[in-house]
């Protein structure tokens, strides 16, 4: 009786200590951010981060002939009084406006750029003071022209309009709609970004992967053309205006994974 009495309070003993065991503390390793990419064949798990890869950009241009020009023109008119100056200028830039609508300027394609009213001083060295001698009054507008070939003599018939109050102060060029020539930009902007990581790469003893981050900017400034009419008359030949060409040009930003 008392051996059975034993082998019961050894076991019960024993049923407390293969729990605590069952208890210990255990420690998980938390694996690093991974992602998966499908390259064709076998998915290849890589380490993405914006610390880690090739990183590259690529520019592709893209030469294109303007088809629009904006010329910058308008008028100024002094006088010793606003009162007079002002319907001068009104009147010289109502004839401008006019000529250019005469010679298939759209109205809608004409928007004021800049009017001002201001004084004309002298300063006297002797009593050290600037007095108003007069006034001047300055209206200008940019004219969206849309046949490029016609520039020369729309500037030709502005110039009598408006006498001796006009102003050309300069014309640029550009193209009505950019968006058409950026799929051939963007291609080339890719191809230059993929050949330096190549190299690089290459250089570095490493595989290339796939692109995990693409930034693109685009660029296409007016092509600008300075020059300054300030005098009544029409010439006695069309005043020449080349357009030339003007640049497309759009960027990428391309990070490729390293394998």
């Amino acid at each position: 009786m008392k051996n059975k009495l034993l082998i019961i309070s050894l076991l019960v003993l024993t049923i407390p200590i293969l729990g605590l065991a069952g208890c210990g503390t255990a420690t998980a390793q938390t694996p690093a951010a991974s992602s998966t990419l499908n390259t064709g064949s076998t998915p290849v798990n890589v380490n993405v981060n914006s610390q880690q890869g090739i990183w590259v950009s690529g520019q592709g241009t893209v030469s294109v002939t303007p088809d629009i020009a904006i010329l910058n023109l308008g008028v100024s008119v002094q006088a010793s009084k606003v009162a007079d100056a002002q319907p001068q200028a009104a009147e010289a830039m109502a004839k401008v406006i006019a000529s250019l609508t005469a010679n298939g300027v759209d109205q809608k394609d004409i928007s004021t750029q800049y009017y001002s009213i201001s004084p004309l001083t002298k300063y006297d060295n002797n009593t050290q003071q600037s007095t108003i001698t007069g006034y001047q009054v300055t209206n200008i507008v940019n004219a969206k022209i849309r046949t490029v070939d016609k520039v020369g003599a729309i500037i030709d018939a502005v110039t009598p309009a408006g006498g001796d109050a006009t102003r050309i102060n300069s014309i640029s060029f550009s193209v009505d709609k950019p968006e058409q020539y950026y799929s051939q930009a963007r291609t080339l902007a890719m191809n230059d970004a993929k050949v330096k990581a190549q190299e690089l790469a290459k250089l570095a003893g490493v595989n290339l992967g796939l692109p995990f981050y693409i930034n693109e900017s685009t660029s296409s400034s007016p092509f600008p053309y300075d020059i300054s009419v300030r005098a009544a008359g029409a010439p006695a030949a069309t005043t020449p205006i080349s357009p030339g060409q003007m640049d497309i040009v759009l960027s990428v930003q391309v990070a490729y994974i390293i394998q």
